[in-house]
């Protein structure tokens, strides 16, 4: 009976970390990165405010994410943090300087329906397939995808970026997108 409960426990450990990881075993697509957007509401909340958010994918862990990121603009206090495996770390306190008369938050994002990363998950699937017709790349994978957020607050001029490479390494490719999923240009 001793050696079945071990064997049973070890089998719920087991499974518990393999089924384990959330954010860190999503697909780069629409619904994973949906699903890694519930993972940062999830921990920050709803209405919380960014200066960087960057996924990056590793073959041995999944993806991680980077992020800086308040749920108080205007008290100047922002945190980074980074998540892989399923944990996230806190890597560092930032005090953020702006000009006179403006607000902190003219300088950061929401996750919300201008900026989305299910739309970045589309622009990689996108990317993708343009690697595929156009440079006959079999199987792309990602490499690292973000928001570049335009340090004057012009949400207008923010871009979507996708960094691709091919399945067995070599040249990076980077997309840049509009925040409507307009192509800007593809460089390497």
């Amino acid at each position: 009976m001793k050696k079945l409960k071990m064997a049973l426990m070890g089998i719920i450990a087991t499974m518990a970390i393999s089924c384990g990881g959330g954010a860190s075993k999503q697909p780069a697509t629409a619904d994973g990165f949906s699903g890694i957007e519930k993972e940062l509401k999830k921990e920050f909340g709803n209405d919380a405010y960014y200066t960087e958010l960057t996924i990056i994918y590793n073959e041995s862990i999944g993806n991680s994410i980077s992020t800086t990121v308040t749920n108080d603009p205007e008290s100047m206090e922002m945190g980074q943090w980074t998540y892989a495996m399923g944990n996230w770390n806190q890597t560092s306190d930032i005090t953020l300087e702006v000009p006179e008369g403006t607000k902190a938050a003219d300088f950061m994002f929401q996750l919300n329906e201008k900026i989305s990363l299910e739309k970045l998950g589309e622009l990689v699937e996108k990317s993708r397939e343009q690697l595929e017709e156009e440079k006959d790349i079999d199987n792309p994978r990602l490499e690292m995808a973000f928001i570049k957020y335009p340090k004057n607050g012009d949400i207008e001029a923010a871009e979507y970026i996708v960094k691709l490479q091919p399945e067995n390494g070599g040249t990076s490719f980077t997309f840049s997108y509009g925040l409507e999923g307009s192509f800007i240009e593809m460089d390497y």
